[in-house]
C-alpha cells in the first residue's frame, strides 16, 4: 500500500515499544498507516540478516533501522533513496551533529535519518539498594569493583549482564576507554592502530574485564539485556553497565532518577561520551511510495518528534536546536555531555555498537570480547593476540 511505511527494526523490548508508538501515532495523524517488520534481538543482528533477505530479493522496506557503518554499505550497494530535498527544506545540514552526518549523507546524498543519539559508558543503579549498602559514586575503577564488593556482602548480584556478545563488547568499549583514556580508546577502537589493538593498556583492560566479570550472576549466559535492565529495577541487581537504552525500561515501569534509579558515567569516562545512534536508513523505493518515505523523514526529525520520542526511548535528540524542557536529570546531563564532547572532540564511536568500524570488523570485536567473557580465551595476552588477528582478517 502506498499510504504504509513498512518499517523493519529491532525495537521489541516495552521502552522501545512505547518509544516506537509516538512515531507510529505521529505518521497515522497524516495519514500513513504503520507495518512494523520487527526482529527481536538487542544488537540488531538477526534484523540485518532479515533486511540481508529483503534486499536480496528486491523487496524494500520504506526504511531499517540501522547502525552507522551499515548505512554506508548499503549506500555503497546503491540501494538507498535520496532525502537531499527534504534535508534542505529542514535544515538537516546545520542541525543534525557532523558526528552522524558521516553516517547519513553518501557521496553528497541524504541516505539516512537520525533518530537519536545513544551513549553506552553509563552505569545503571538501583538507588533503594545503593543506600542500603551504602554505597557511593565510584570515581574510578577500582572504587567500582570495592562498590560492586559492597553489594556481595549485602547478598545482592552486584553486576546485572546478560551474556550476549554485544552486551559484553558494549561493556568493554567503557573499560577501554576508562583504563586507557579518551585518546588511547580513538586510536585502538576509531582509528585500528594496530600498536594501541596490541598494547599493554589494551591487555589491562581485558584485565579488568576479568575482574568485572566476576560479578555477575551464574544465570547471565544468553539473558537479554531489558532482563538485565529489569534486574536493577527490581532490586535483585545493583547495578547493570549499559547504554542509555536502559533508561527507556526504568522510565516504562515509571521509575524516576535520583530518586528510584541512579545514571552515571562509567568511572574514569567523564568527559568523553561512546556513542551510537539508531539511524533510519532510506531505501530506493518506487515513485508511488516515496511520499511516505518523505512523510516518514520529515516526522522524524521535526522537532517535537526528536523531544518526544527521546524522552521515552532514553537517547538525546540527533538535532542540536532541540530543548531539554522535556528530559529527566539524566537526559539532561546526556544532552549537556554530548554537546561538551562535542566540542572537546571526545566523542567518540561505539565499536560495540557499529560506530566505530565497519560490520566485520565490530563483529570480529565482538566475538573476542565474548570468547574471553566465557573462558575460551584464557589470558589478555591471548586475548590482545587473536584481537589483533581477528581484526586484520576482518580488514
Amino acid at each position: 500500500d502506498v499510504k504504509e511505511v513498512q518499517m523493519l527494526h529491532w525495537w521489541t523490548s516495552g521502552g522501545e515499544a512505547a518509544a516506537l508508538n509516538v512515531l507510529k501515532e505521529d505518521l497515522s495523524k497524516e495519514g500513513f498507516a504503520w507495518k512494523d517488520v520487527p526482529v527481536a534481538g538487542g544488537g540488531g543482528d538477526a534484523a540485518m540478516t532479515a533486511l540481508k533477505a529483503m534486499v536480496a530479493a528486491g523487496t524494500y522496506p520504506t526504511a531499517s533501522q540501522m547502525l552507522g557503518y551499515t548505512v554506508l554499505d548499503y549506500a555503497e550497494a546503491d540501494v538507498m533513496g535520496d532525502l537531499t530535498e527534504t534535508a534542505k527544506k529542514e535544515g538537516w545540514d546545520k542541525s543534525v551533529p557532523a558526528a552522524l552526518q558521516k553516517f547519513s549523507v553518501y557521496d553528497g546524498k541524504w541516505v539516512a535519518a537520525p533518530v537519536n543519539v545513544h551513549s553506552v559508558n553509563w552505569l545503571w543503579i538501583n538507588k533503594a539498594v545503593m543506600d542500603k549498602i551504602g554505597g557511593t559514586q565510584p570515581k574510578t575503577f577500582d572504587d567500582l569493583i570495592a562498590l560492586l564488593d559492597k553489594a556481595k556482602a549485602a547478598g545482592v548480584i552486584p553486576l546485572a549482564l546478560g551474556g550476549q556478545n554485544w552486551q559484553e563488547a558494549t561493556m568493554f568499549d567503557s573499560i577501554v576507554l576508562s583504563t586507557g583514556g579518551p585518546e588511547f580508546y580513538k586510536k585502538a577502537f576509531n582509528d585500528l592502530d594496530e600498536e594501541s589493538l596490541k598494547s599493554d593498556t589494551m591487555k589491562k583492560s581485558f584485565d579488568n574485564l576479568a575482574t568485572i566479570i566476576k560479578y555477575v550472576d551464574p544465570n547471565f549466559s544468553g539473558r537479554d539485556w531489558n532482563l538485565a535492565t529489569a534486574m536493577v529495577i527490581k532490586g535483585d541487581a545493583l547495578v547493570q553497565v549499559m547504554g542509555d537504552w536502559a533508561k527507556g525500561e526504568f522510565v516504562a515501569a515509571k521509575k524516576t532518577p535520583d530518586t528510584d534509579f541512579l545514571c552515571y558515567r562509567f568511572p574514569g569516562t567523564d568527559g568523553s561520551v561512546v556513542y551510537n545512534s539508531d539511524m533510519f536508513g532510506m531505501f530506493n523505493v518506487p515513485d508511488d511510495r516515496k511520499a511516505a518515505q518523505v512523510a516518514l523523514a520529515t516526522a522524524t526529525l521535526s522537532k517535537s518528534f526528536q523531544s518526544a520520542f527521546n524522552v521515552v526511548k532514553g537517547s538525546v535528540p540527533a538535532r542540536t536546536d532541540v530543548p531539554d524542557t522535556d528530559f529527566d536529570a539524566c537526559g539532561k546531563k546526556g544532552i549537556a555531555d554530548l554537546k561538551a564532547a562535542n566540542e572537546g572532540g571526545t566523542l567518540f564511536g561505539s565499536l560495540a555498537q557499529g560506530y566505530g568500524a565497519p560490520p566485520a570488523i565490530a563483529n570480529a570485536y565482538k566475538d573476542v570480547v565474548s570468547k574471553f567473557v566465557h573462558g575460551q580465551i584464557k589470558t589478555s595476552d591471548e586475548a590482545v593476540t587473536q584481537l589483533v588477528q581477528a581484526i586484520d582478517d576482518a580488514r
